[in-house]
């Protein structure tokens, strides 16, 4: 039924836009003709009696031709397409090359055919055509104008503009002419040029610069702000931002300047201030041309295409012609979202999504035989901290065990690149999940040696089936690599979108511990890295965003609630929860015995491998095969044993000792009181 309203309430509205071309067709023919007409009437005194018989049987003789050549050239410049209500510069520019060119045509017709006219005749006619064509046009979008400005008596909100430019005045007129904003009244624009101060913008006044804004919100009521800047940098929309928060008044902001640019603006696309706009650091600048160069005309499967980063590497992936893109995942429901995203965006993308599981040797040497991947985005695991530690033998099997047959199948099948995501919680793991990714990093570190010293031969299946020819393994020439970062905001796993649910619902947020720190970064910036290591890429590497400072969980919160236009503690709780199994206070990027490498992107380094014994190494990988499948009890101990940096701690959280948790955290709270607080 609703689908039926639907299709009947778009047909009506295609019916009246037609409805409303023609009935302007009439008008203009109507009025190209009374404009010379009265042109004549005016030249001669306004008395009809005056005017010369040849004259008007001139006119009459000559207004069918002249109706359709008007009719033709108006129609050619799209006067009967144009939405009226946001009618511009642009139209009338193009009203007034119409008439121009009509009128022109006028004299030349009449003087070549007919009896030369007055002077007067085609001057007055083609300005009066001007103004009736363009005015009937211009008036509809007075009207509406109009009654925005009736609409706004009935005030419900109080609204400031920051920013005084040509994004400030689109969000004012959108604000004037949408439904969607009835009972809004535009007070001030906020605005650093000075030379922009008491002077007035679509009526309204610019009423000074980012130290006026608290001083404006109490003197006009200011209920909502909105950032309306999209050319700002990240360090001056943070500290405006900042300055708006303190106000209680809930805060907006426009979408970004390309938006601007293509007219795609209007109120529904004005977001809410997001926290990763207050993160204070610019977002990690690559050489995109260099990756996709590189992944142009290759095969690529993406292990946990689903995911948050394995779909939006789908997506970069997918807009730069790969000859094959191969979407891997264990859970079919997100990846078939993912598929039918990209089949409708990409019609001609050579897309296969495959339903299976890492962990299964038999269906991931499938993949591999049948579609020959050369590069390998390995982006399945388990990541959810808590849910890891009450089952402990699944991340093993799923995330160690999984990447480990995984880079077996890429090495054996002749994959030219293997890249593994990583987190910072591989750093001193304290939680299995952190402890499994580990693993997974020395799983690769293990297999780029081995292949160097062309020892692949040595290395086990980690399957139970071992009737398999392996002889191809002999000649494996795939480089690993691994890439570590922090937290991503706008994730599944992230906090941000359980905040945001808790504020909508009147609170509390719940954080675990009023000094827990993080490293945030945007999946965008994750899944730039992602695919640089794949360029950057020698083997062994694990490769690391510099993310900036850390961030206070606590912070970030309170922020939220802020942007929300509420106030922490007041109008919504903050409540303490406690750290939860395996969590720590804060996270690391790299263990001190890693160190740091350079690379072309200032913000991307290199950790130097940590040595180990891969001999070792891989034979404590079959037994964890061994007890993982069994699903024992001692597993999270025996991964102690191999894993000399995992301090796994339950309940009590890992804290660094003495100055070095003392200087992280001061580091935070200096960055959190400059930027977020």
């Amino acid at each position: 039924m609703a689908e039926t309203n639907n299709a009947e309430n778009k047909k009506h509205k295609k019916e009246k836009w037609k409805l409303i071309s023609l009935t302007l067709a009439v008008y203009d023919a109507v009025a190209v003709n009374l404009s010379f007409f009265f042109a004549l009437w005016f030249r001669f005194d306004c008395r009809y009696s005056a005017i010369p018989s040849e004259y008007i049987n001139q006119c009459v003789t000559f207004a069918p031709f002249y109706t359709a050549v008007c009719l033709a050239i108006y129609a050619s410049q799209k006067l009967y397409r144009s939405v009226w209500r946001f009618a511009g510069y642009n139209e009338l520019l193009r009203t007034g090359f119409c008439c121009a060119v009509t009128g022109v045509i006028h004299i030349a017709a009449t003087m070549m055919f007919f009896k030369r006219m007055p002077v007067l005749y085609y001057i007055g006619g083609t300005f009066l055509q001007f103004v009736l064509t363009l005015g009937v046009r211009f008036s509809y979008r007075f009207i509406v104008l109009l009654r925005g400005l009736s609409r706004s008596k009935e005030i419900k909100e109080n609204v400031m503009v920051i920013g005084a430019g040509a994004a400030g005045k689109t969000v004012v007129r959108e604000l004037l002419q949408s439904r969607e904003t009835k009972g809004t009244r535009v007070c001030c624009f906020i605005d650093d040029d000075e030379n922009k101060w008491g002077r007035y913008i679509s009526g309204i006044l610019v009423s000074g610069g980012r130290d006026d804004i608290l001083l404006n919100v109490k003197k006009y009521g200011i209920d909502k702000i909105m950032f309306a800047i999209p050319t700002a940098s990240i360090e001056e929309k943070r500290d405006i931002l900042n300055i708006c928060k303190e106000t209680g008044c809930e805060l907006k902001s426009l979408p970004g300047l390309y938006q601007l640019a293509n007219g795609e603006v209007s109120v529904s696309d004005i977001h809410d201030v997001t926290p990763d706009e207050l993160l204070g650091r610019e977002p990690v600048n690559v050489d995109m041309a260099a990756v996709y160069n590189y992944v142009s005309k290759k095969v690529i499967l993406i292990t946990g295409a689903g995911g948050s980063i394995g779909s939006d590497l789908a997506r970069q992936i997918a807009s730069h012609s790969p000859k094959k893109l191969v979407l891997f995942d264990m859970y079919e429901n997100n990846v078939y979202d993912v598929e039918q995203e990209l089949r409708k965006k990409y019609p001609n993308l050579d897309l296969v999504v495959l339903i299976g599981s890492v962990r299964d040797s038999r269906r991931i040497e499938n993949v591999f035989e049948t579609y020959r991947p050369q590069v390998v985005y390995h982006a399945a695991a388990h990541k959810h901290v808590p849910l890891m530690e009450t089952s402990p033998c699944e991340a093993i099997k799923n995330n160690t065990i999984g990447t480990y047959k995984t880079a077996y199948a890429a090495a054996k099948f002749g994959c030219e690149r293997f890249v593994l995501i990583s987190t910072d919680k591989a750093v001193n793991p304290t939680n299995i999940m952190g402890a499994s990714k580990r693993l997974c990093e020395m799983v690769i570190q293990t297999f780029d040696k081995m292949v160097k010293e062309k020892r692949m031969g040595e290395m086990p299946r980690l399957s139970y089936r071992l009737d398999v020819d392996d002889s191809s393994i002999l000649d494996a020439r795939t480089e690993y690599v691994a890439v570590r970062f922090g937290n991503v905001l706008g994730s599944s796993g992230s906090v941000i979108p359980l905040f945001k649910k808790q504020i909508a619902e009147g609170g509390p947020v719940t954080v675990t511990h009023p000094d827990i720190i993080r490293y945030f970064m945007t999946i965008p910036e994750a899944v730039s890295l992602v695919l640089l290591a794949g360029t950057f890429a020698k083997g062994g590497e694990i490769f690391v965003l510099d993310m900036g400072s850390p961030v206070k969980i606590d912070t970030l919160a309170r922020n939220l609630i802020k942007l929300s236009g509420f106030v922490p503690d007041v109008d919504i709780k903050i409540e303490y929860t406690g750290l939860r199994p395996g969590e720590k206070l804060y996270e690391e990027k790299l263990m001190s015995e890693e160190g740091m490498k350079k690379t072309p992107n200032h913000l991307i380094h290199i950790g130097c491998p940590i040595p180990f014994d891969c001999d070792a190494f891989l034979r404590q990988l079959q037994k964890l095969l061994e007890v993982s499948d069994e699903n024992s009890s001692s597993i999270v101990d025996f991964v102690a044993e191999i894993c000399s940096t995992f301090h796994p701690v339950g309940k009590d959280g890992y804290k660094l000792k003495g100055e070095a948790y003392s200087k992280l955290k001061n580091e935070a709270d200096e960055k959190n009181s400059a930027i977020l607080l």
